[in-house]
């Protein structure tokens, strides 16, 4: 039988980066290859050196702060790291194409999705306008974008998540790559759409021959898409093989670790008799759409229309759906963080018509833990800064060892060494900035706590210790909880009652064991079916 030689060979590869006359190895001497038509998922935890091997491949790393103190990295036959500028220009985006993890930071915030394509399609394949436009529509097509025609002329702030990445992905396609580097493609997107967009890379690998590289911490993903598998963990592979074998029979204790991390367990059971803490009847959001030269409203979006929620002590009700669904509205909402029409009571009081300053009291009480921690905590101040500011404005009488002793108190609570207090945020790794986060609103003793997707972006077992820290925090002070996220594996594992929204409705709210033991509509089956990776002839096939 004749061998091939590999599409990409990655032989004795190091990375190290300088900084301040130290130097740190975040890659030590790996190697794999990537045969053509073949998927090789990369996983590992965070700092595992995941997303330093794959940049690499097209030197987008730091340099001259990072070098290559070994190896080579050969593309058909040619050692990407001595070749010159224009080689790698020519490579890039064109033979070899890269989807980032943020495609917020990704996208260029001043140009429109259609110019963004557009570009790549005429750099590469000199396409006039025309062609680059009809191909632009026919690839946002192809990922599943809902009425691409009217996305044409938006700009990446005007897109939700999941579609800002889908665009990502269909720049990365437009030019028929060899070989597909995806870095984490899937973290911000629903479980539907990723089921849809693993479908698609899927189709295209198969179809025009590409192969992968795809790097993630989601093991289930892994199990759906890699032919083979390299686990990472310290800058080393511990573990290689075909990715049956490794989920079947891991050898490296590290993968087993890996294997073992997900969040688990169900929440205690719901106490019927328990007092309610926030309660929504009717809540609307409706953004208005204006034209013309007076700015006359002509109709609205109805980001949430017309839903009844309640949130009970000691509870947590988790709502789900995808990207545009409305479920960050809905709380934001319920928070008194954005107008909105109906009524809202909290704690037996009536909130939906208090003003700015007449809610300023209630905000203690009231909390929000957001998605990206690292966004949400100031780069600027201290751990024990950004804990102690809320004291400052609502506990405006205690003195600063009291608010010291209560900043160390709430720290060892969730987790994080006190003795830490005083670095700032990006000396932590992303699962202790969510700590930190969750500590900035606990230690104001509030009822009720608005938790925007506080999971997506951390690894699984990271994961799994933030799940059991909530389950432990809500049990020891009695909060209620409003939990929002489209990860269905977490939900299951902390939701009492669930809230299925889509385009700005509910489309069924029950029971968390109700909804996932026996869900009535098509549209929670199809999400089910994706979360679960369960087979389902009549799931709704759901695009964004």
């Amino acid at each position: 039988m004749k061998m091939t030689s590999p599409l990409l060979s990655i032989r004795d590869l190091s990375v190290a980066f300088h900084q301040g006359g130290k130097t740190s190895i975040a890659v030590d001497h790996v190697s794999f290859d990537i045969a053509k038509g073949e998927t090789v998922a990369l996983v590992g935890e965070s700092g595992s050196g995941k997303s330093v091997t794959a940049n690499s491949v097209l030197k987008l790393l730091p340099y001259p702060s990072a070098s290559h103190p070994s190896g080579e990295i050969l593309f058909e036959g040619t050692d990407l790291l001595t070749a010159n500028e224009p080689h790698l220009r020519q490579v890039r985006g064109d033979d070899i194409a890269m989807i980032f993890q943020e495609p917020m930071t990704s996208l260029n915030p001043l140009h429109t999705i259609e110019e963004q394509i557009g570009e790549t399609l005429t750099l590469h394949q000199g396409m006039s306008d025309k062609q680059a436009a009809e191909r632009t529509l026919e690839l946002l097509h192809q990922v599943g974008i809902r009425e691409p025609e009217k996305r044409l002329a938006a700009y990446p702030h005007q897109m939700s998540g999941g579609q800002r990445q889908r665009v990502m992905i269909a720049m990365a396609l437009a030019n028929k790559p060899k070989l597909l580097i995806a870095d984490e493609p899937t973290t911000a997107l629903d479980v539907t759409v990723q089921a849809q967009i693993l479908e698609l890379l899927a189709e295209l690998k198969e179809k025009e021959g590409m192969s992968m590289l795809f790097i993630t911490h989601d093991l289930g993903i892994v199990r759906r898409i890699a032919d083979r598998v390299c686990v990472m963990t310290g800058g080393k592979i511990v573990e290689e093989g075909p990715t049956r074998q490794i989920f079947e029979d891991p050898q490296h204790a590290y993968t087993q670790h890996l294997l073992a991390a997900e969040p688990k367990g169900r929440p205690p059971k719901a106490d019927p008799t328990a007092k309610v803490v926030m309660e929504g009847d009717d809540i609307k959001v409706w953004f208005p759409i204006k034209e013309g030269f007076f700015r006359k409203t002509v109709d609205h979006v109805k980001a949430v229309d017309g839903i009844d929620v309640t949130v009970k002590a000691g509870q947590t009700l988790g709502i789900v759906g995808e990207s545009g669904s409305g479920k960050t509205t809905l709380g934001l909402a319920l928070a008194r963080m954005i107008r909105s029409d109906g009524t809202i009571d909290f704690s037996g009081k009536r909130i939906s018509d208090l003003g700015f300053k007449e809610m300023r009291p209630l905000r203690s009480d009231l909390q929000i833990v957001f998605q990206d921690p690292y966004g949400s905590l100031s780069p600027r101040m201290s751990v024990s800064d950004i804990i102690e500011e809320g004291m400052k404005i609502h506990f405006p009488k205690l003195g600063r060892e009291e608010r010291d002793a209560k900043v160390v108190a709430v720290l060892e609570e969730v987790g994080i060494d006190p003795a830490t207090r005083f670095r700032y945020p990006h000396e932590f790794s992303g699962g202790q900035r969510q700590r930190i986060a969750i500590a900035r609103a606990m230690v104001l003793e509030p009822r009720f706590v608005m938790l925007d997707e506080p999971t997506s972006a951390l690894d699984m077992s990271v994961q799994a210790q933030v799940v059991d820290l909530l389950r432990d925090l809500q049990k020891k002070h009695n909060l209620a909880y409003l939990f929002i996220s489209h990860d269905l594996k977490v939900i299951r594992a902390l939701s009492n009652e669930v809230v299925v929204m889509r385009f700005g409705k509910v489309v069924e709210y029950g029971p968390a064991e109700e909804i996932f033991e026996n869900p009535k509509t098509d549209y929670t089956k199809a999400l089910l079916a994706a979360a679960f990776d369960i087979r389902t002839t009549d799931a709704a096939v759901v695009n964004e």
